[in-house]
């Protein structure tokens, strides 16, 4: 598991930049134009690249209210359009989420698109989403992957996410799942605060570090001010928010933002 994440990242604790699309066709916030929603995430994309971002990972964040595991291939398409464009306008390691836990079809759009790695969510255990009761996925997930010989596109999994309510696994810790996903054959565990932009508990972080052996991933709240130990403790960031003018995912990114955080993370490499 290991040699296949540092031969995707072969810079050691990479920062893996956010590209949110605009809502996609037949979502509620749809603006009419896929050509726009194609531009936008070429801008996001470059701007990323040319901050020193190593690698981007692409989500229909703007898709709200998400669908439940299934989208329509109106989705599927274009974020294969669209990842495809990305991945050879800028050619780093690029992968895809496709909310919510629609895991397989981001698989296969990533096998369409050349992309490298997907989000999944809902891998192992039950939890309750936003959208409802979330079944663990793993094993149709990872036959799915072996079905349509995409076994290059590596799998990265949340565990006690994000938006999610867990008291039916409360009995089971971090750790405990940390370690069933690595037993279902996960390429890497993401670790995150409670909501978006919210920061991931430290000691979580240590805990499951020190008892799994799968690489660890920050996946919220990720800022300036707490990088370091971030860095420290994760094999990779993902950075979302934080890029964002004033920290809100949803607004355009902030250039200088992006700049002066990856400047930072270059000393802490240095270091």
């Amino acid at each position: 598991m290991q040699k296949k994440f540092h031969d995707l990242f072969p810079i050691p604790k990479p920062i893996i930049g956010m590209v949110h699309l605009r809502a996609l066709q037949g979502t509620p916030a749809y603006g009419g134009s896929v050509k726009e929603i194609i531009a936008g995430a070429m801008r996001e994309a470059r701007l990323l690249k040319r901050a020193g971002i190593d690698a981007l990972l692409l989500e229909n964040m703007h898709d709200v209210p998400y669908l439940k595991r299934e989208v329509g291939p109106e989705i599927s398409s274009l974020m294969a359009v669209v990842g495809y464009e990305i991945k050879k306008g800028t050619s780093l390691p690029c992968g895809i989420q496709i909310l919510a836990g629609a895991n397989k079809a981001a698989l296969a759009v990533s096998r369409a698109a050349g992309l490298d790695f997907i989000r999944a969510e809902g891998f192992v255990y039950a939890h309750v989403a936003d959208e409802g009761w979330m079944d663990g996925c793993a094993g149709e997930l990872l036959r799915y992957r072996k079905m349509i010989d995409a076994e290059n596109v590596l799998v990265f999994t949340d565990i006690k996410k994000k938006h999610s309510a867990h008291a039916v696994t409360a009995d089971l810790g971090i750790v405990e799942t940390a370690k069933t996903a690595a037993y279902f054959r996960s390429d890497g565990i993401i670790l995150t605060g409670a909501a978006t932009g919210e920061e991931a508990d430290l000691d979580e972080i240590v805990r499951v570090k020190k008892n799994c052996e799968l690489p660890l991933l920050i996946g919220s709240g990720v800022a300036l001010e707490n990088v370091a130990h971030y860095l420290e403790l994760g094999d990779a960031l993902i950075v979302g928010s934080y890029f964002k003018k004033k920290g809100l995912w949803s607004n355009e990114m902030d250039e200088s933002v992006v700049k002066t955080f990856m400047e930072k993370v270059r000393t802490l490499r240095r270091d």
